[in-house]
Protein backbone atom coordinates (compact mmCIF):
# COMPACT_ATOMS: atom_id res chain seq x y z
CA UNK A 1 0.00 0.00 0.00
CA UNK A 2 1.07 3.55 -0.68
CA UNK A 3 -0.22 5.40 2.36
CA UNK A 4 -0.34 9.19 2.34
CA UNK A 5 -0.47 10.74 5.79
CA UNK A 6 -2.66 13.75 6.34
CA UNK A 7 -1.06 17.06 7.27
CA UNK A 8 -0.56 17.52 11.03
CA UNK A 9 -3.73 18.55 12.87
CA UNK A 10 -5.19 18.81 16.34
CA UNK A 11 -8.33 16.89 17.27
CA UNK A 12 -10.03 15.95 20.51
CA UNK A 13 -10.85 12.48 19.15
CA UNK A 14 -8.70 11.62 16.10
CA UNK A 15 -5.00 10.77 16.39
CA UNK A 16 -4.09 10.20 12.72
CA UNK A 17 -5.56 9.88 9.25
CA UNK A 18 -4.00 8.37 6.17
CA UNK A 19 -5.18 7.50 2.68
CA UNK A 20 -4.21 5.03 -0.02
CA UNK A 21 -5.34 6.45 -3.36
CA UNK A 22 -4.65 3.20 -5.25
CA UNK A 23 -6.98 1.26 -2.94
CA UNK A 24 -9.38 4.19 -2.26
CA UNK A 25 -8.86 3.30 1.40
CA UNK A 26 -9.09 5.81 4.23
CA UNK A 27 -7.72 4.85 7.65
CA UNK A 28 -8.62 6.76 10.78
CA UNK A 29 -6.88 6.15 14.09
CA UNK A 30 -8.59 7.49 17.18
CA UNK A 31 -6.93 8.67 20.38
CA UNK A 32 -8.10 5.48 22.11
CA UNK A 33 -5.93 3.54 19.57
CA UNK A 34 -8.82 2.02 17.61
CA UNK A 35 -8.49 2.14 13.83
CA UNK A 36 -11.15 2.04 11.16
CA UNK A 37 -10.85 1.53 7.42
CA UNK A 38 -13.33 3.25 5.12
CA UNK A 39 -13.57 1.74 1.64
CA UNK A 40 -14.08 3.23 -1.82
CA UNK A 41 -13.47 6.79 -0.63
CA UNK A 42 -12.74 8.95 -3.71
CA UNK A 43 -9.50 10.93 -3.77
CA UNK A 44 -11.31 14.28 -3.87
CA UNK A 45 -13.15 13.42 -0.63
CA UNK A 46 -9.86 12.48 1.06
CA UNK A 47 -8.27 15.74 -0.14
CA UNK A 48 -11.18 17.76 1.19
CA UNK A 49 -10.96 15.87 4.49
CA UNK A 50 -7.23 16.67 4.70
CA UNK A 51 -8.03 20.38 4.30
CA UNK A 52 -11.04 20.43 6.65
CA UNK A 53 -10.70 22.72 9.65
CA UNK A 54 -12.54 20.23 11.87
CA UNK A 55 -11.66 16.61 11.19
CA UNK A 56 -14.36 15.36 13.57
CA UNK A 57 -17.12 17.39 11.92
CA UNK A 58 -16.04 16.28 8.45
CA UNK A 59 -15.90 12.65 9.57
CA UNK A 60 -19.41 12.86 11.03
CA UNK A 61 -20.99 14.69 8.10
CA UNK A 62 -19.21 13.25 5.06
CA UNK A 63 -17.58 9.92 5.88
CA UNK A 64 -19.64 8.08 8.52
CA UNK A 65 -22.77 6.57 7.06
CA UNK A 66 -21.60 7.17 3.49
CA UNK A 67 -18.82 4.61 3.07
CA UNK A 68 -18.50 0.95 3.98
CA UNK A 69 -16.10 0.45 6.90
CA UNK A 70 -14.51 -2.10 9.20
CA UNK A 71 -12.46 -1.98 12.34
CA UNK A 72 -8.81 -2.52 11.43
Amino acid sequence: MAWQNFAPFTSSNIAAIRYDEDQLLLEIEFLNSTRYHYYEVPAHIAQTFDQAASKGSFLASTIKGHYRYSRA
